[in-house]
C-alpha cells in the first residue's frame, strides 16, 4: 500500500482519506450515509416497480423519472459501497483504473441525471402550454428518442475525462475526498492542466449549465401561459402539476451548483465542507426524487401502499 508520503509518475493505487478532519467521526457519518443510500435503493426500486405495473403511470413524466431513477440507483451504486468500506472498514486504497472508472461513472450519470430533469421540463411545458399536442408531441418514439439521446449525451462527452488523467504524472496519490471525481484528481498531477480544466468547464456548461438555462426558460414560458389562464382556481391547479418536478429542480441543481463553484473558486472555504457538499449531491437527489413523487402524486402514494400490501401478503 502506498505511504501517505509516496509519489508516483504512474499510479497503480490511490488513497482515499475520506472527510479531511473529520476521521475519527466515519464511523457516525456512515450510519446516516448507509440509511440514505438503503432509503434511496428502496424508494427508486418501488416507484420503477409502481410504474411497471400501473398502466395509469405510463405518461412520459414517469418514463422520464423512472430514466431519472435508473441513473440514481447507478450513481449511488458506484459510489456508496467504496465510501461506506471506507468510513467502516479503512479500505481506503483504491486501484488506477478503478479511480478513473468511478469517476466516468460519477459525472457521465450526472449529466444524465440533469438530462432527464431537462427531459422532465420539456414534457410539463408541452403540457401546460400546448396540451391538445401533448400527446402528438410526446409519442413513445419521442420519448425513447429523448432519453437515448440523454444517455448518449452523458457517454460521448464525459468519454475524454478518464482519457485526459490517464496518461498524466502524479506527484501524489493521496486523494482528499471520499470518492474518485475530476478536480480531486487533477489536483494530484504535476503538469500542467490549463486544457483539461478548461474542457471540464465546458463540458460542465453544456450540459448541467445549459440544461438548468432551458429548464428556467421553459418554466419562464409555463408562467406566461399560466397568467393567462382566466380564474385564480385554474392557475393554481395547472402550478399545482409542477410542484413535484420544481422541487426535483431544487433537489438537484443546489448541492450541484454550490460543489461545483467550490471546488473551482472557493479556495478559502474549508476542504471538510467542499467534501461533505460533494457527498450530500450524491446522497440527497436520488433519495429525495422517489420521496417528492410519492408524497405529490396520489397515483405513485397508492402504488406504493399497494406494493406493501402485496409483500406484507
Amino acid at each position: 500500500m502506498f505511504g501517505y508520503n509516496r509519489t508516483s509518475l504512474q499510479p497503480t493505487t490511490f488513497l482515499l482519506l475520506g472527510i479531511p478532519g473529520l476521521e475519527a467521526a466515519h464511523i457516525w457519518i456512515s450510519i446516516p450515509f448507509c440509511l440514505v443510500y438503503l432509503l434511496s435503493l428502496i424508494g427508486n426500486i418501488a416507484l420503477l416497480l409502481i410504474v411497471k405495473t400501473d398502466n395509469k403511470l405510463h405518461e412520459p413524466m414517469y418514463f422520464f423519472l423512472c430514466m431519472l431513477s435508473v441513473a440514481d440507483l447507478m450513481l449511488t451504486t458506484s459510489t456508496l459501497p467504496k465510501i461506506l468500506s471506507l468510513f467502516w472498514f479503512s479500505e481506503r486504497e483504491i486501484y488506477f483504473e478503478a479511480c478513473l472508472t468511478q469517476m466516468y461513472l460519477i459525472h457521465s450519470l450526472s449529466t444524465m441525471e440533469s438530462g432527464f430533469i431537462l427531459a422532465m421540463a420539456f414534457d410539463r411545458y408541452v403540457a401546460i402550454c400546448h396540451p391538445l399536442r401533448h400527446s402528438t408531441i410526446l409519442t413513445p418514439v419521442m420519448i425513447v428518442g429523448l432519453g437515448l439521446f440523454v444517455v448518449f449525451r452523458g457517454v460521448v462527452l464525459l468519454i475524454p475525462h478518464p482519457f485526459l488523467l490517464r496518461w498524466l504524472s502524479y506527484c501524489k496519490t493521496v486523494i482528499s475526498h471520499t470518492y474518485c471525481e475530476f478536480m480531486a484528481l487533477i489536483k494530484l498531477v504535476c503538469t500542467e492542466t490549463k486544457i483539461r480544466r478548461a474542457y471540464s468547464l465546458i463540458v460542465a456548461f453544456l450540459t448541467g449549465g445549459l440544461d438548468f438555462i432551458l429548464i428556467i426558460c421553459s418554466y419562464v414560458l409555463i408562467l406566461f401561459t399560466v397568467f393567462n389562464l382566466p380564474s385564480k382556481a385554474a392557475r393554481l391547479k395547472t402550478l399545482s402539476t409542477c410542484v413535484s418536478h420544481v422541487w426535483v429542480i431544487l433537489v438537484f441543481y443546489t448541492p450541484a451548483f454550490f460543489s461545483f463553484l467550490t471546488h473551482r473558486f472557493g479556495h478559502h472555504i474549508a476542504l471538510h465542507i467542499h467534501i461533505f457538499i460533494a457527498n450530500i449531491y450524491l446522497l440527497i437527489p436520488p433519495m429525495m426524487n422517489p420521496i417528492i413523487y410519492g408524497v405529490k402524486t396520489k397515483r405513485i402514494r397508492e402504488g406504493f401502499f399497494k406494493l406493501l400490501t402485496v409483500k406484507c401478503v
